[in-house]
């Protein structure tokens, strides 16, 4: 990634802003169309596999497409002694960017169905097997991304991890939330999609959790990275007029 982190941090926003609509407006609409709350997880699931695969292909080239503070800090840790791995101060400005875009997208499904733009959710998400479930979630979605870049499979992203996110919406318990960022902006839409404010801190804990076994499942599936040693500088070539604008 060679972008500015302006420009990648921008590139959070919007993606995590748009994969948050996707989820909570495509919940919205299908409670609308139908009663059948199996229905209602397919139109839902459905859509966040497209619209979560579309985005990483389009931004991945940008920022990485992480749209998540665990993928994000997972990433970090993982490449701290890289010499191309994420740097701290990116990290801080992902962060904030995936919150920020996060709580923007809910808002902007609440206006799109003509909701209150903003109202905490009262759907209770609280107990043992739904934390669990969480936690499976997000073990597999950061063992996985950590995963296709240990086998520089980066190229199959946008396939795999839209792939893994619908297919985990049904066999976990949570519909795998899996992403701090996402939970916290859905306590701000009492719909289909909504978590209730007091069911969020179990949640990411266990996302966090989550991500700690996927570091170290990272590292017992395919060893520890080598260290990235710096190549000889090379000589500067003689300056030339640009044809294109880069």
């Amino acid at each position: 990634m060679t972008a500015p982190l302006g420009r990648r941090a921008l590139a959070e926003l919007v993606g995590t802003a748009t994969l948050v609509a996707i989820v909570v407006g495509s919940g919205i609409q299908a409670t609308r169309l139908t009663d059948d709350v199996a229905l209602q997880l397919l139109a839902d699931s459905l859509a966040t596999v497209l619209g979560l695969g579309t985005l990483i292909a389009l931004l991945g080239p940008v920022s990485g497409a992480h749209f998540n503070p665990a993928v994000t800090l997972a990433v970090w840790w993982s490449g701290r002694h890289d010499r191309d791995g994420l740097a701290l101060r990116s990290v801080a400005a992902y962060i904030p960017a995936q919150v920020v875009g996060a709580v923007g997208g809910a808002v902007l499904a609440n206006a799109m169905f003509a909701e209150p733009l903003i109202r905490l959710s009262g759907h209770d998400r609280s107990a043992g097997h739904l934390w669990l479930g969480e936690l499976v979630a997000t073990t597999g979605l950061v063992l996985l991304v950590l995963g296709l870049g240990r086998t520089a499979q980066q190229r199959l992203g946008p396939a795999l991890v839209a792939s893994y996110i619908g297919a985990a919406c049904w066999f976990t318990s949570s519909t795998s939330f899996a992403n701090p960022a996402v939970t916290l902006a859905r306590t701000f839409s009492d719909t289909f999609a909504g978590i209730a404010p007091g069911s969020v801190p179990p949640f990411i804990a266990a996302q966090l959790l989550g991500t700690g076994i996927a570091l170290a499942l990272t590292v017992a599936l395919f060893g520890r990275p080598t260290p990235t040693t710096t190549a000889a500088p090379t000589p500067t070539p003689e300056p030339r007029l640009a044809t294109t604008d880069h």
